[in-house]
Formats: C-alpha cells, structure tokens, sequence
C-alpha cells in the first residue's frame, strides 16, 4: 500500500477525508470526487486567459477536494522529502515536478508545438506527477483543455492501453524523442467542442491507470541511491532540452 505519511493505519489511505483503506471503497470515493468535480474543473480553465502551474493545482483541488484535505497541494508541500515512482520509473523530484509541468504549460500552448507534440506535453505532465494521488484524471483534463485551444483532440478510446503506457515509459526514460507523440498521431482528431470535454473525458476506460497508477515510495530524496537515479534522470533528460526547459 502507497504510504508515503506512514499513517496508514491511523488515517487510512493518504490521510482522505474518510479515514478509508479499503482499496475498493477508496476508488469508488475518488472516482465520485472527480465526476462531482469535472464539469467545474472544465469550467475554470476555460476562464482562464493562459494556464499556470496555479490552475493545474487548483484543476486538481476542484477534482478531489472532496477526497483529500490537501487536495491541489503538490508533493513539494505535501511530501517533500519523499522520491516517488512507478514499475521502475523515477518520476520528478519534488522540488522540480512544477518545472516539468511548467515546460508542457508553455509548450502546450503554443497551438503549432501542441499539434505536434501532443504526447511530450502529455510525458511532461507525467513526469511532473505533482501529486501524491490523482495525477492520471487531473492532467488529462489540462492535457484535454490545451488540446482543445490548440484546435485537436485525442480518440484516447481508440488507443491500446498497454501500448499507450508502453510509449509513455519510453518517453519518460528519453524525452523529447518522439514516442508518445508518434504513438498518439494515429488518435489526433478534430476538436471536440467545449459542451463535449466533458463526457468525452468521463468515457475514457482505465483512465486512472492511463498515467497514474500503484504508485510507490522510491526512498529518501537525500539516500544516495536516489540521489544517484535523479541524477541518471537529470543526464538523460538535458540531452534534449533546451536552455531553462526541464
């Protein structure tokens, strides 16, 4: 079981408002919070001029804060000494996961770079993971809010889950390679149309193990053994970016 506060036992699972740890009742109250919450999540981004690390945050909170008490706090706040992965990817450091976001904010909306590298915004946010729960529902409404100002959508219903995560771990360990966006290609559509983000997120099977699932505690962001993956990361993904990029 995900415990990164080691209070599971105590408050249940990440500390949620109903001190649950059974994890089927545990998903059943997410997914509840989220669908009590997309409409107004939809709703504040479109009011919003241009997207911020801010309103990924608050996206987050308005989708879940009817779940956790910390809900649109990211893991710099909430577990900010704690490496965090999953089947063996590192995901970013919490002290740089807002940089990762912020990298697929700016690249995200310039609507010529979405268009063709919908999946490295899509591995960006990933990356970033700035959540300890929640992360695969609240970046695919951000991810679905730039596709739609950029003027596309994602048939992610015609998309083959395992070779969607297959592409997304690839580009996770080489960035800016073209894996995800060559993978997501074949599933750019036409733009949906504001009165449909709604339902056409709300229909997308597995979303939650789309980009977020069992996630794990990796160890202490300061064990030399992490240090020394965040540096392998850290090699791996300057190879690519460019200068203040992540």
């Amino acid at each position: 079981m995900f415990d990164p506060f080691c209070d599971f036992e105590e408050r249940g699972y990440l500390r949620n408002k109903f001190g649950e740890k059974n994890p089927d009742i545990i998903r059943h109250l997410e997914h509840s919070s989220f669908v009590a919450g997309i409409d107004n999540a939809f709703r504040y981004l479109a009011g919003r001029e241009y997207l911020s690390y801010a309103d990924v945050l608050e996206t987050h909170k308005i989708l879940f804060k009817d779940m956790y008490p910390w809900a649109g706090q990211d893991r710099a706040q909430t577990a900010p000494d704690i490496a965090i992965g999953k089947g063996g990817v590192l995901f970013a450091h919490p002290e740089d996961a807002r940089h990762a976001v912020d990298y697929a904010l700016r690249v995200g909306q310039d609507r010529s770079l979405m268009v063709t590298k919908t999946g490295e915004v899509m591995g960006c946010l990933a990356y970033g993971h700035p959540f300890l729960d929640g992360n695969g529902r609240a970046i695919m409404v951000v991810h679905t809010e730039l596709s739609e100002r950029a003027g596309v959508s994602v048939n992610w219903s015609a998309a083959n889950k395992n070779e969607y995560l297959s592409a997304l771990t690839k580009e996770l360990h080489a960035p800016g390679r073209g894996h995800l966006d060559s993978y997501l290609s074949k599933f750019i559509a036409a733009p949906l149309g504001r009165e449909r983000l709604v339902g056409h997120v709300s229909e997308i099977k597995g979303l939650r193990g789309l980009v977020d699932e069992d996630n794990q505690v990796a160890g202490k962001v300061d064990d030399p053994e992490v240090r020394e993956r965040y540096k392998k990361l850290e090699k791996q993904r300057r190879a690519w970016r460019a200068p203040g990029d992540i």
